[in-house]
């Protein structure tokens, strides 16, 4: 193994559920790690042993899923391939700085996906790969400026009023089709509603 390997992980955006915890605790003991867990209310810890360094995992809990806090120094390649397979797996966001001799590459992942690749060397730096945006930013200030949002809001609104006012007398005549369409139909604009919203 290589000494002097050692990456870092900053500004992790990564949110999964339980399940994905367990597993990832099942696959680090299957590699021989030794590990052990604990939890309350708000965190979900795991301390991995790496040599004679320990390394902490830590996931604060959001309603029923988990999200992954603080920021790691990770100087094991095996467990930095587990990193990385948690970003990609979850399509999070992260900055990934990778300390090579006297050169550092600095990747910026959004929604698991490499958007731009720095090189550091020095007072130098050149770029090495950028992702080319989607949206420009003239199409962004477009959006932005935009009414379209406030005004389907509204009418999203009275379409939700109008489906409740039906799901009522479905409920009254004791309508299983109708009670079934109307809970389909607000769903889907529930969706909606939370889309634009945020």
């Amino acid at each position: 193994m290589n000494k002097s390997y050692e990456v870092e992980y900053c500004n992790l955006e990564l949110r999964f559920d339980r399940r994905y915890i367990q597993n990832l605790i099942r696959d680090l003991i299957h590699e021989g790690y030794s590990l052990y867990w604990s939890e309350n209310e708000s965190l979900f810890i795991i301390s991995v042993r790496t040599g004679r360094k320990l390394v902490k995992l830590k996931f604060q809990r959001i309603h029923n899923r988990y999200k992954i806090v603080g920021n790691y120094t990770i100087k094991d390649e095996k467990l930095a391939e587990f990193m990385e397979r948690l970003i990609g797996d979850t399509r999070g966001h992260a900055v990934v700085k990778r300390f090579k001799d006297r050169q550092i590459l600095i990747e910026s992942i959004l929604f698991g996906e490499l958007i731009l690749l720095v090189e550091v060397s020095g007072v130098d730096h050149r770029i090495i790969f950028q992702k080319r945006p989607l949206v420009t930013t003239e199409e962004m200030i477009r959006a932005f400026q935009s009414k379209r949002a406030e005004e389907r809001i509204g009418v999203l609104r009275m379409e939700l009023d109008y489906e409740l006012a039906n799901l009522y007398e479905a409920l009254e005549r004791k309508d299983e089709k109708g009670i079934d369409q109307c809970k389909e139909k607000l769903l889907v604009l529930r969706s909606e509603m939370l889309q634009l919203e945020c």
